[in-house]
């Protein structure tokens, strides 16, 4: 006999139907699999089997064919196992009559006990897209399934819980669909409020989050580059729905979904100086699985002591910032990740640290730091939109009582003005000022004849390329929203222009 079960595998954040074929027939017991599965799918003969004998099931000993078809895409992970359990119920009949119209997913222990598996989200939006609307899942995976609406899940914890729901002598309750709460980013004691001084870095964080920039911060060590990135993630407006579940998608393929089941606040990704490019832009022996700079998408990739990261690793990022998307191309094949992310880097300004500070001496030679700036490339400068020095801080300061305006209060002008660009580019596809185009630009921030003249000037003193020229504009702009300006005035562009002191020092 003949049984047909659909199961599902992942092609990167997308889901590809797949159709067990199990064909059950007389002569002598084989087990033969077909359709391009990999060792883990190959594997799950022992699995099977033990689950259905644990399970006070059969395993038929015949001559057993399985077909995963389409044949021409590989079949990856242990994640077919309940649908070739199922699959073989069917066809040695011993689920007759039972209603099987279902996708089935899931790992099986030789216990039968039904383990969760990684990427589970992608695959129910992706068969929900086709058409599929009735899932029997892992019970592990409950939390991230309850929160897809509009289909009926069955998380199961045993194959035994699958057969007696299938067989309808005890059914499975459906999971209810959960609604999606953001939560505040970042931590309590991450709060612009206990950063002391740093005015100018405080803006410039401020307009970054406000408009999607990328920012870099310069100073001496000590001086809170660290605790002023760590503090993005407390101005940036709160997830939306939408935008939960595609960071969601990226994090349970990586394999790293918290046990909230959805993520609830916007990433914050450090990846350590010693990162490599693989690790940085996704990939693997066998399975391609999403980078650091995609598990930053929809949040903040922070690189500190940026000039320390490998040379190949920090070129890896030029794309990415102007794509908001990577392609990772390996062995196990070429897939697609969203990488839309701001970008927050650190560095000191010299390898001693203590260049320009009023209290420390440096003992760098113009050699050394000339050096140790040219690690970073001029093309990936080009690619960061605000530079910002950040001083040394002075004693009274430190110890001083009086707190400085929170993370609320300037999230709150982040807001509206997110708000404001959300309005402008409805009809263009895109959310904020970094992401817009030439098109978007000439349309968006045509300029007065007094800023066009400040960017004339800035333009051939400090030699900018037409990259960096663009990206002044846009941060304009962004200024502009903050102060409630339609219009993109001479100040708003002479305080752009000043975030870009470092382009004719490094690269």
């Amino acid at each position: 006999m003949i049984a047909k079960i659909v199961c599902y595998a992942l092609n990167g954040l997308e889901g590809v139907p797949v159709e067990v074929e199990t064909d059950v027939n007389k002569g002598m017991p084989s087990y033969d699999m077909v359709g391009l599965p990999d060792t883990a799918v190959k594997e799950s003969k022992e699995r099977v089997r033990s689950a259905l004998k644990n399970s006070g099931l059969l395993f038929p000993m015949n001559r057993i064919t399985i077909n995963f078809a389409p044949a021409d895409i590989k079949k990856e992970g242990a994640s077919f196992d309940l649908a070739v359990a199922v699959s073989l119920l069917k066809a040695s009949e011993q689920l007759v009559g039972c209603d099987t119209d279902y996708v089935f997913i899931g790992e099986l222990a030789l216990s039968g006990d039904v383990r969760p598996i990684a990427g589970l989200l992608p695959i129910l939006i992706s068969a929900k897209a086709h058409g599929f609307t009735r899932f029997i899942v892992p019970s592990g995976n409950a939390r991230e399934a309850q929160y897809l609406g509009g289909a009926e899940i069955y998380p199961a914890a045993t194959l035994t819980e699958v057969v007696r729901h299938l067989a309808g002598t005890q059914r499975i309750p459906m999971l209810e669909t959960a609604m999606f709460v953001p939560h505040a980013g970042g931590r309590v004691s991450a709060d612009l409020r206990f950063v002391k001084g740093q005015p100018l870095a405080r803006r410039a964080i401020e307009i970054a989050v406000a408009g999607g920039h990328n920012v870099l911060m310069v100073g001496p060590p000590g001086t809170g580059k660290t605790m002023l990135a760590r503090c993005l993630p407390t101005v940036m407006p709160d997830l939306t729905f939408e935008e939960a579940l595609e960071i969601t998608k990226i994090h349970s393929v990586a394999g790293v979904l918290g046990e909230e089941g959805i993520v609830t606040e916007r990433p914050f990704r450090t990846p350590h100086h010693t990162a490599t490019t693989v690790s940085m832009c996704g990939g693997g022996n066998h399975v391609v699985h999403p980078g650091e700079i995609s598990l930053a998408h929809g949040g903040v990739l922070f690189l500190d002591e940026l000039p320390e990261y490998k040379r190949s690793t920090l070129e890896a990022l030029r794309q990415p910032l102007e794509d908001g998307k990577i392609t990772v191309s390996r062995a196990g094949g070429t897939f697609t990740y969203p990488a839309r992310f701001m970008l927050c880097a650190s560095m000191n300004p010299c390898p001693c640290g203590n260049y320009g500070s009023a209290e420390r001496t440096c003992i760098c030679t113009p050699a050394e730091i000339r050096r140790y700036r040219k690690r970073i490339s001029g093309p990936l400068l080009d690619r960061i939109d605000l530079q910002v020095e950040v001083d040394d801080i002075d004693y009274d300061d430190l110890t001083s009582n009086q707190m400085n305006e929170s993370s609320e209060a300037v999230k709150e002008r982040v807001e509206f003005a997110r708000r404001v660009q959300r309005s402008r580019f409805e009809d263009y596809g895109i959310g904020t000022n970094a992401e817009m185009g030439e098109r978007e630009i000439n349309e968006f921030c045509p300029l007065s004849r007094e800023g066009d003249d400040i960017l004339r000037a800035a333009f051939e003193r400090m030699h900018l390329s037409a990259r960096a020229r663009a990206r002044i504009i846009k941060v304009s702009r962004t200024i502009a929203d903050l102060d409630g300006s339609e219009e993109i005035l001479a100040k708003h562009v002479a305080e752009a222009v000043s975030y870009r002191i470092y382009d004719d020092s490094i690269g």
